[in-house]
């Protein structure tokens, strides 16, 4: 009699990956089982999952593609157990996984840390921009048949500014790469201290506490990951050791800043503009942000590229072939907790 033929993980993912490229699928499914649960949305998810987990047998892996809004709160894993071993998400941020019922029920949690990186950096150095040359402002002068309307000119140029980072990981060290072009002095504050040989090639100056880094930069950029030691990461205190007029850049997540400390902040000219990709409580976020001339906004867009799309589902993939290969993930955020 022969030998039965070895399963093959079977690796799930949420709605059909768009990016990753059919040859790069076609690659990955001779070594895995690979299906596509096509919910748009958590309550098809909560729907649909028996019914694939019926027809197609336990699932080992299930990946989160990028856009998870419509899937929130992320409470339907449950019926993946115990079989899954590993859940992959393509966004860089995970604060809307419990990732302690994960480590819990002994599942690996992997997100995308190279990804977005570099499309959320240039998003920052956008906001940066926009905020120093009021461009929105300028746009809506234009607009209006104003041409160049009052408060315009000067603005304000980077050459010689200190720009201060908030979270020197990926997003981080692109945005000191990208920003060295502007002639700006770059100035880090982190959970660690980078190598002196890291801190060469980004021409970085350590800062060891927050508010040595608020006191001691022009713009501040934030570009830590939301967690509860970062929930109103800068509120009043924060906002009172900056700069007089400094320019603030978020293309973190909103809740790191309290958002009615900020409001008192543009109100007074502590902060003169802020540039915000992100807001608390996203998509029904406060209205108040809409109506300031202070205020340069975006929707959230700052991985939403086509490269970082397509980084982002294959980062998915090799954290899952990678696991089942090696027995280690690429980026894993909770093996320690396991």
């Amino acid at each position: 009699m022969g030998s039965t033929p070895e399963r093959k993980p079977h690796v799930v993912c949420l709605g059909a990956p768009q990016y990753a490229g059919e040859d790069y699928l076609q690659n990955f499914s001779s070594t895995f089982t690979f299906s596509v649960l096509p919910a748009q949305n958590r309550a098809e998810t909560i729907a649909q999952l028996p019914k694939l987990l019926s027809e197609k047998g336990p699932v080992d892996a299930f990946i989160v593609r990028m856009g998870t809004p419509p899937y929130e709160p992320f409470d339907f894993f449950a019926p993946l157990l115990p079989s899954c071993k590993i859940i992959t998400s393509a966004s860089a941020g995970y604060n809307e996984f419990d990732v302690d019922w994960m480590s819990a029920n002994k599942v690996l949690f992997c997100n995308s840390v190279d990804a977005v990186a570099e499309a959320t950096a240039d998003m920052a150095v956008y906001l940066m921009l926009a905020t120093l040359r009021n461009t929105s402002n300028a746009e809506k002068s234009v607009r209006s048949g104003k041409w160049r309307g009052t408060g315009l000119v000067p603005a304000r140029d980077p050459s010689g500014m200190t720009l201060g980072i908030v979270g020197m990981g990926a997003i981080g060290k692109y945005l000191a790469k990208k920003a060295a072009v502007f002639n700006l002095k770059i100035k880090y504050h982190n959970r660690t201290q980078l190598s002196a040989s890291e801190e060469a090639k980004y021409n970085a100056t350590y800062c060891p506490t927050l508010h040595d880094l608020l006191s001691s930069s022009e713009i501040i950029s934030l570009n830590c990951p939301l967690n509860p030691s970062t929930t109103n990461l800068l509120s009043t205190a924060e906002f009172a050791a900056m700069k007089d007029g400094a320019f603030l850049v978020n293309t973190a997540r909103g809740a790191i800043i309290d958002e009615s400390a900020l409001k008192a902040a543009l109100e007074s000219g502590k902060v003169k503009r802020a540039g915000l990709d992100v807001l608390c409580n996203e998509p029904d976020v406060d209205e108040w942000f809409f109506g300031r001339d202070d205020v340069v906004l975006q929707p959230h867009l700052g991985g939403l590229t086509d490269v970082a799309f397509q980084r982002a589902e294959r980062e998915c993939f090799e954290n899952v072939r990678a696991f089942f290969e090696t027995g280690k993930a690429n980026s894993p955020v909770n093996a320690e907790r396991l």
